[in-house]
């Protein structure tokens, strides 16, 4: 099996393409694939020429971080929840997610996640108990990794310059929910940077590796303009 990287040495660089082979556990994760490649003693592509070792970001390997978002065969996925047994050809296609600044190879910079949020001050500040009839949702939202797959899936998503995403209506309505006196200013926020660009085509919740459904927060947001 063949796997083709797309690499850039640094932010400023030029993206290049390079190839490996893989002939290892079929049952393997991407992870386990980009791990095999990485421990050779000395890593050579598919052409024989010596190349540097991959930079890609990982933590628990076990699809709770959201470290390991890239892009897999033209999909955004976790590379240690995606197996090489699920994916379909001779050839492994890996790049990095597209919407973020590149800082090397694989390795992105998903700062503009926290500080969209930042910025409009989602988060909980004197809890506020309300009913037990949105907590199974609630619950889902709490397990968001902000990997930013949603973002990368969304084609209403570009820098977050304005429109902030899925990621940010779930966190809405959580806070909404739940946040004691925020819940004018939250709307408000909800509509200025998620109601008014969002097409809804649910790309997002394709791609969720913790299967929020946005539409659910969507649906109760606007229930509440």
């Amino acid at each position: 099996m063949k796997v083709k990287i797309k690499r850039q040495q640094h932010p400023g660089a030029e993206p290049y393409w390079q190839t490996f082979d893989y002939d290892g556990d079929g049952n393997a994760s991407v992870a386990a694939v980009l791990d095999y490649i990485n421990y050779r003693d000395d890593i050579v592509d598919s052409d024989g020429n010596a190349a540097e070792r991959i930079s890609w970001e990982c933590s628990c390997l076990q699809g709770m971080c959201g470290g390991c978002a890239m892009v897999i065969n033209n999909v955004p996925r976790l590379a240690c929840d995606t197996f090489v047994r699920d994916l379909k050809g001779s050839v492994i296609t890996i790049e990095p997610l597209r919407k973020f600044p590149v800082i090397c190879d694989l390795v992105v910079d998903r700062g503009i996640i926290q500080e969209n949020l930042r910025k409009i001050n989602t988060y909980i500040g004197e809890y506020h108990k309300e009913t037990e009839k949105d907590h199974e949702l609630e619950y889902q939202i709490g397990r968001c990794l902000k990997c930013g797959l949603c973002l990368e899936a969304c084609p209403n998503y570009v820098k977050g310059e304005n429109f902030y995403g899925p990621l940010f209506a779930n966190d809405s309505f959580f806070v909404f929910s739940r946040s004691k006196g925020s819940g004018k200013q939250i709307k408000t926020d909800y509509n200025e940077h998620f109601a008014k660009g969002c097409s809804k085509s649910l790309a997002c919740e394709k791609v969720c590796p913790m299967n929020i459904s946005t539409l659910a927060a969507m649906a109760k947001m606007n229930r509440n303009h």
